[in-house]
């Protein structure tokens, strides 16, 4: 290891930023060398330069849903991504049965634990997308006090997963602690129509209704907050908000989303992770962010349904899961179909 890292050393100039972090890991490892070897950690050491996420979200063995949707299409963006599951089933919930297993509150804290005694809590991102109860989300919101300790600039991108279309899917006490402890702390809020709802306390039943739960959400903490999906007369549309500063009128835009006439699995937690992924990128830009973003889900979406439809299966008849695999070039490099409007 003290062979790799003085390598490792030579390779860059003295006063350059990589030397730097390289130089403080280096003196980390060698102090704790005479207890135990541990292994050189390159994405510390060299870090990408978008970012390194801590996700804290669901995961299934099979189909793609929570990080198993977010943690391939970041690293496809260039980001280092480190998972913790919020739940392990053997598929998603809309099948007849699943079994697996859920992590407490105490099990998440562990695991921080862990990274820490070793140096390795260091995180640009923090994305959270579906938490099943109110003591994990609290120790959600201990890791997030965590993380900032050691990196003040840390984004939280939080998914407040807690239901759709007029029905809630998570207990009720979870909405108090969201709209109460983790809106104020959130960097990025991505909620539906319906969590934005529940978020504010009003129905929104028009754009400016939509606009108007975003500047509400603003006044709440996030500097962003983007509004995946809000149907408005038969239209669907995602509406966006950046504050670029406090007390500033924020910057808000829409884009019209054409509906593919399928059920997908999985949609939420990939939009989430490509607008923190596309939104880092362009962080001045949240319109140019959102449009790469909505462009990269539209065609997963669109290939999902040809294959299904290739495959001879009826789109119509069940859930389907998303093809990531097989669009990696959407994900990469997404041509832009849709376009943002700028509200006056």
């Amino acid at each position: 290891m003290i062979r790799l890292q003085n390598s490792l050393l030579i390779s860059f100039p003295s006063k350059s930023i990589a030397f730097q972090k390289l130089s403080i890991f280096r003196r980390i490892s060698l102090n704790k060398y005479s207890r135990k070897m541990a292994p050189p950690i390159l994405s510390l050491a060299l870090p990408s330069e978008t970012g390194r996420v801590l996700s804290i979200q669901s995961h299934t063995v099979q189909g793609y849903v929570g990080n198993k949707s977010a943690v391939f299409p970041l690293q496809l963006l260039g980001y280092d991504v480190d998972p913790i599951m919020s739940v392990q089933f053997s598929n998603h919930t809309g099948y007849p049965t699943f079994k697996g297993q859920v992590l407490n509150g105490k099990q998440l804290w562990e695991l921080i634990e862990g990274l820490e005694s070793n140096n390795l809590l260091y995180y640009t991102h923090l994305l959270t997308g579906y938490i099943g109860s109110v003591s994990f989300l609290d120790t959600v919101l201990e890791v997030v006090s965590k993380l900032r300790s050691i990196n003040p600039a840390l984004t939280y991108v939080c998914d407040p997963v807690m239901g759709d279309e007029g029905k809630l899917y998570v207990p009720q006490e979870l909405v108090s602690v969201y709209r109460e402890k983790v809106v104020p702390v959130a960097s990025m809020l991505t909620p539906n129509q319906f969590e934005a709802e529940q978020l504010t306390g009003f129905r929104i039943a028009s754009e400016q209704d939509g606009r108007e739960a975003c500047r509400q959400l603003h006044a709440a903490g996030p500097s962003k907050v983007v509004i995946t999906s809000i149907c408005i007369d038969g239209t669907l549309l995602l509406i966006g908000s950046h504050q670029k500063e406090t007390g500033q009128s924020p910057v808000q835009f829409k884009i019209v989303i054409p509906k593919i006439p399928a059920y997908f699995t999985g949609t939420g937690d990939l939009m989430t992770a490509l607008l923190l992924g596309w939104s880092n990128k362009y962080p001045n830009h949240l319109e140019k962010a959102a449009e790469l973003a909505v462009s990269s889900l539209q065609a997963v979406l669109s290939r999902t349904l040809k294959d299904y439809e290739k495959a001879g299966f009826d789109p119509q008849t069940s859930s389907l899961e998303i093809r990531l695999i097989q669009s990696q070039d959407d994900i990469r490099n997404p041509e832009i179909k849709y376009s943002s409007q700028l509200y006056e």
